[in-house]
């Protein structure tokens, strides 16, 4: 059951990153669609970044401790951008314009999916 809702609220926190920010889309025809490819998209983010980010800030260790934590802006960024290529891979109509967009929809869906994570019970509830 955590993982379903983990899918959700990556889901909800990508659709408010295309809805807040200019240069991030999801082309589908219907709602029903849009459902289907934002949930596919919040399997995709999930995966992106159970697998890869902890790799990333294995090896990044030192960039990490070197720019007090900010090189982890960009690495979200970038771990989203891998995000809309895996969605092309699999034919989604998501689509990001550059790093910039990226770069402000992953502080969208950080900001996003820690509010919403405020409202979910804990793993010990």
């Amino acid at each position: 059951m955590s993982i379903i809702i983990r899918i959700v609220v990556n889901a909800i926190a990508l659709g408010a990153a295309v809805f807040l920010v200019e240069g991030i889309n999801v082309t589908a025809e219907s709602t029903a669609d849009k459902v289907v490819v934002y949930l596919a998209l919040g399997v995709i983010f999930g995966v992106v970044n159970a697998v890869i980010k902890p790799i990333v800030k294995t090896v990044g260790c030192a960039f990490y401790i070197l720019t007090l934590g900010l090189i982890a802006l960009v690495v979200n960024a970038l771990l989203l951008l891998l995000t809309e290529w895996m969605a092309g891979l699999f034919g989604l109509g998501f689509t990001i314009d550059g790093f910039w967009a990226a770069f402000w929809g992953a502080i969208v869906i950080a900001v996003v999916s820690w509010l919403l994570s405020m409202f979910l019970p804990d793993k010990d509830d």
